[in-house]
């Protein structure tokens, strides 16, 4: 039910942490990858990872912002695929940017919509016509786009109120695309992930040390995600084994949207009140 063998699928920013995995995992059902990477160092390493592993890939240097690089990878993809089957809006980014919404000025907006909701736009747009085209094809009908987002879009986020708005917004996106592309075949879901250590967000050097031991306390599943599980929830979405999922979010949070606030303490126990008295991280 996989069926992954000989598509053709776009990551975005693929060039570490969520995007490299993912792209690497496709890479390991058959699937024909493309990397779009900002950063050229990134972009040769999984360059080199796929040319290793015997991947038929296509990696270029790309700012997903800017809807010209945008087009001509589509550009490049028709040339060389012909189509797409699977698209990964995976790039997103708080930016460093933290504090109260008062004190955010919109040059910060701006930089927020980039990174976190403009790029997808740019990047579905762009490679509809390609997505349409395969799945136009009787022998190739369907296609999944799989848009990444974060667990911040379905709770309040003190400090990244922006960020969090954009986060949510994406899950509209999803559902009305959906819906409108229901007929064509063509699935649109969504990942929304808990903390991740990548090397964009390094939860674990971030962690005060002397809470580090406490990490089993703060989510249900007793760790923080790691880049594997994102590729585990990106092969089920663009795989048949998901057919007949569109519209819809995967919570890819170790269990810490159910427990809504709800932490053990260091006995054991849950409890919903404060379970430390000064900073858990340190950025």
């Amino acid at each position: 039910m996989l069926n992954l063998e000989g598509k053709i699928a776009l990551v975005t920013g693929g060039g570490a942490g969520m995007g490299r995995a993912i792209a690497e995992a496709f890479g390991g059902q058959g699937v024909r990858v493309i990397v779009a990477e900002i950063d050229p160092a990134r972009a040769e390493a999984v360059r080199v990872a796929l040319d290793d592993a015997k991947v038929d890939n296509l990696v270029e240097v790309v700012d997903v912002r800017d809807a010209g690089q945008v087009a001509a990878l589509a550009g490049k993809i028709a040339d060389r695929f012909g189509g797409l089957d699977i698209l990964v809006n995976n790039v997103g980014d708080f930016m460093g940017i933290v504090g109260p919404f008062a004190n955010s000025t919109p040059e910060q907006w701006d930089i927020l919509y980039q990174v976190n909701l403009k790029h997808m736009f740019i990047v579905t747009h762009a490679m509809l016509p390609l997505m349409r085209k395969s799945s136009a094809d009787s022998s190739r009908r369907g296609g999944s786009i799989i848009n990444v987002s974060s667990i911040e879009g379905f709770r309040g986020i003190p400090g990244g109120v922006v960020y969090g708005a954009f986060k949510a917004a994406i899950t509209g996106f999803t559902q009305s695309l959906a819906v409108e592309l229901g007929r064509e075949g063509i699935r649109v879901n969504t990942i929304a992930p808990e903390t991740t250590d990548t090397e964009q967000v390094q939860v674990t050097n971030w962690t005060n040390p002397k809470y580090r031991d406490h990490t089993e306390r703060w989510i249900p599943l007793g760790r923080f995600g790691v880049p594997r599980d994102a590729a585990g929830c990106a092969i089920f979405l663009a795989s048949d084994l998901s057919a007949w999922v569109t519209g819809t979010t995967i919570h890819m949070d170790g269990g810490a949207l159910a427990a809504a606030g709800w932490y053990r303490t260091p006995a054991g126990q849950w409890t919903n009140m404060p379970v430390i008295a000064d900073k858990g991280l340190i950025f």
